[in-house]
């Protein structure tokens, strides 16, 4: 199993020369199966607004750019270091007619904003937050820093969320979007059930192809105690 997820997140890597670089419709193309998608544009189609949640899982930026393009979305983005990869980053996303909003106040507000008016948004749930933007929730039986953004916004605007991946397919067959709403105890009002509830809506998609989640990305290297975590 290790040596799988490895393997995924190379794929991954490499697989973004495609998802970033040729024209849309040939990326658009990389999608040959569907699940739940006409559920999820039936949501969009109701103008209450809907949270598209994309966790470090399959190809990411493939699941974005087929569910968001052609549809009014702003997407929460963690603007990397280096300013040329962040120029490339933002050339690459506006292709598909996405506006990013930065991991800021700023960003934050421009996602309110969005979702006020009936838009989608789109947010990375498995980003460790700061201390101030996140409370500790279980995540496949160990406590993780969750972020309390989706649940948040929630308080302050109806909508409805989604969660789900692109599937890497084998043989080179291509990508399946699967896309379902989120865990119903993620509309509580209650913070800490919420966002338990988020980090569960996670756990049933990662599931579905457990070595396609990015488990190198470093979820758990915050914990409750202090202590280290290697």
């Amino acid at each position: 199993m290790a040596r799988l997820s490895l393997k995924n997140t190379a794929c991954t890597a490499l697989e973004m020369s495609k998802a970033w670089m040729p024209a849309t419709h040939k990326t658009l193309a990389l999608v040959t199966q569907t699940e739940g998608v006409d559920e999820f544009k039936q949501a969009l189609d109701s103008d209450e607004g809907v949270i598209l949640l994309a966790p470090h899982h399959g190809n990411w930026e493939i699941f974005g750019f087929y569910l968001c393009t052609d549809t009014p979305s702003t997407i929460l983005y963690q603007p990397p270091k280096i300013p040329a990869f962040d120029r490339l980053l933002k050339q690459a996303r506006s292709r598909f007619g996405l506006k990013l909003a930065p991991t800021n106040s700023k960003g934050i507000a421009q996602l309110l904003r969005a979702l006020q008016q009936g838009e989608l948004i789109g947010i990375l749930p498995d980003q460790v937050p700061n201390d101030e933007g996140g409370i500790y929730a279980p995540f496949f039986g160990e406590p993780a820093l969750t972020m309390t953004l989706v649940s948040k916004l929630l308080q302050r605007r109806k909508a409805r969320v989604f969660c789900g991946f692109a599937e890497r397919l084998a043989a080179g067959k291509g990508f399946k979007i699967i896309v379902k709403e989120a865990h119903a105890g993620i509309y509580d009002n209650d913070l800490q059930v919420s966002v338990t509830s988020l980090n569960q809506t996670v756990e049933q998609s990662v599931e579905r192809a457990i070595t396609q989640y990015q488990w190198e990305y470093r979820r758990f290297r915050r914990r409750p105690d202090g202590a280290k975590f290697y």
